[in-house]
């Protein structure tokens, strides 16, 4: 039996999300597909991170195991011809047993794109549209809110999360491209809860959009775990696991 830890690329937008689920196409059940497809064998695929239906990724890592005999060379060559469209296989490598995809994670990168305006019809799976003018400079004041280790239960989906709602956020940072009408916010952390950047992004857009909310409000509503009831939550399609770091 060998471990191979695979680094795959896809489309969210067509996916239930990236985990295996009774109903709904998803990510890790068109992986496990294509590769029977390929060798006649069923796989268990592992992930690092759950990604939620319309979610994308450049660096998703996971792991199965296989009595197949071949170099991991072969495996990706023959595979990559059964994997869907809008999915990718980065690259294969034959690793120890006892690797985890979730253990001993450093560091994960997201990014959320912005539209300022109408993006390219190519472009518009991968990021939103904002049509709200935006005070870049109240938007990066909110963003600063979030830094640190901090309790973000008002900023998640709710209380099905494991370990608890504290999370460190190592950075966050803007980048801004004027001729190209975007904006990328980058988030650098060790993990994040289900919808935790999406309504971050959300909040802070609505804030750096309007007077009737602002940072302190944000501040507030962290600081009390008392989640404002009209926040945004930043559709999914905007945002893009970008690479795992591990130890």
């Amino acid at each position: 039996m060998k471990t191979y830890k695979i680094i795959v690329a896809y489309d969210g937008t067509d996916y239930q999300g990236w985990q295996e689920q009774p109903h709904g196409k998803t990510v890790v059940q068109a992986l496990q597909k294509s590769f029977k497809a390929a060798f006649f064998l069923p796989i268990l695929i592992k992930g690092a991170s759950r990604t939620d239906a319309g979610v994308h990724a450049l660096g998703q890592v996971a792991k199965f195991q296989t009595t197949l005999n071949i170099s991991a060379k072969q495996l990706l060559k023959v595979w990559e011809q059964k994997v869907p469209s809008d999915i990718s296989i980065i690259s294969i490598e034959e690793v120890d047993p006892e690797f985890k995809p979730t253990h001993n994670v450093i560091e994960k990168t997201y990014s959320y794109k912005i539209f300022t305006k109408r993006p390219l019809p190519q472009e518009q799976r991968f990021g939103v549209e904002w049509k709200k003018k935006l005070d870049i400079n109240k938007l990066k004041t909110c963003l600063k809110i979030f830094v640190g280790t901090h309790d973000f239960r008002s900023f998640c989906s709710g209380y099905e999360f494991t370990g608890g709602s504290v999370r460190t956020i190592n950075s966050i940072s803007i980048e801004s491209e004027n001729m190209n009408n975007t904006i990328t916010i980058v988030f650098k952390g060790p993990g994040f809860l289900k919808y935790m950047i999406r309504r971050i992004v959300g909040a802070c857009l609505q804030a750096a959009s309007c007077k009737k909310l602002n940072e302190t409000d944000l501040q507030k509503a962290m600081d009390e775990k008392n989640p404002l009831q009209s926040l945004l939550t930043a559709p999914a399609k905007g945002l893009t696991l970008e690479k795992i770091e591990y130890k």
